[in-house]
């Protein structure tokens, strides 16, 4: 399935955005993402957007509005609709199948709100047989330091999230514990092995609060 993962090279966006910075919300120029989102829409065609806020919520679009809707994942069934995810350490996340494609952020609360299983479960009653899972490049465990008691809650419902830092202390490895969920539901995966807090060719929250958003785009 036709599917493209962005990273922070090749846009118009100057510092400390620069430079293919997709996002609207985090202080960029406008007309610099607008010539982003353009460059994109030459490569994939037309994309639809969404208004993020780390929820469980998702939204089936037929064809692309000029109002990004309020959710953390999109699914559709239009082909030639291309539907993006921004991140900038959350997961990436692109399920494809023959007649349903779906792009879902997933940060720690995405994970704990279980928003792929959700996603899935439309998806497979929108049609959907055989479902698979791309993962782009997301912080990985060894970077993601959280405190002790957010690590304890969020591994009481997904073991896999146990992590450690190269320091020994607390941290959550998100890709790994989606990937469980994914297999748990029969869903074939691959998944970047690329840290963004550590490969600076992609935006990172965690490196720079101020920054831009990567993408991830799927279309039938």
């Amino acid at each position: 399935m036709p599917a493209i993962f962005t990273d922070r090279r090749g846009g118009s966006s100057l510092a400390p955005y620069e430079s293919l910075n997709l996002a609207l919300h985090v202080g960029d120029d406008p007309a610099s993402v607008a010539r982003n989102r353009e460059s994109l829409s030459h490569a994939v065609g037309q994309v639809q957007f969404m208004n993020q806020i780390h929820g469980d919520a998702f939204v089936v679009v037929n064809k692309r509005s000029d109002i990004d809707p309020t959710c953390d994942a999109l699914i559709t069934t239009t082909a030639g609709l291309g539907l993006a995810v921004l991140v900038a350490d959350c997961i990436p996340l692109l399920l494809s199948s023959a007649t349903v494609v779906a792009a879902v952020h997933v940060g720690r609360k995405g994970l704990v709100n279980s928003i792929a299983l959700k996603v899935i479960h439309e998806m497979r009653r929108l049609g959907a047989t055989a479902i698979h899972a791309q993962l782009g490049a997301s912080i990985c465990g060894r970077c993601y330091e959280v405190p002790d008691a957010m690590a304890d809650q969020v591994a009481r419902t997904h073991p896999a999230a146990h992590a450690l830092t190269r320091g020994g202390t607390s941290a959550l490895d998100l890709p790994k514990a989606l990937i469980a969920d994914l297999v748990s539901q029969s869903v074939t995966y691959e998944a970047s092995t690329q840290c963004t807090l550590e490969n600076d060719e992609y935006f990172s929250y965690r490196r720079h609060n101020i920054t831009g958003r990567n993408a991830g785009v799927i279309w039938l």
